[in-house]
């Protein structure tokens, strides 16, 4: 399946809604998992604004690519952010959309408190 890479990088980002973990089957509570490292999967709800407009996303990232405290209003950076169209059928309907995955979603709020204190402590 195709994937397209993302450019965050004139964005701003911001957490939407604290990660939760991942569900893979509603019916039956399973939790998703990484393929390739067997990670929990969680999602991150995102404002992504750029070139005047905003969405809201929801973004796929394994539990050890969460890093600092993700509370709502928190500006983040995504890393390795790709977009993954998709369709199928459920229930004779066709559907289709886009998902996207990260690797890591970052606090830039901690990485600016952490630079902030390393510069006084100079």
């Amino acid at each position: 399946m195709r994937q397209i890479p993302v450019d965050t990088s004139s964005a701003v980002v911001m957490v939407a809604k604290t990660p939760q973990v991942k569900v893979r089957d509603r019916r039956t509570g399973e939790i998703a998992t990484d393929m390739e490292t067997g990670a929990q999967l969680m999602t991150v709800d995102v404002m992504f604004a750029a070139n005047e407009e905003v969405e809201i996303l929801s973004v796929t990232v394994p539990e050890p690519g969460i890093t600092g405290e993700l509370a709502m209003g928190t500006p983040v950076a995504l890393t390795g952010l790709v977009a993954r169209p998709w369709e199928n059928d459920f229930n004779g309907q066709r559907r289709h959309g886009i998902a996207f995955r990260a690797v890591a979603v970052t606090s830039l709020a901690d990485v600016a408190a952490a630079a902030a204190t390393g510069s006084k402590a100079a």
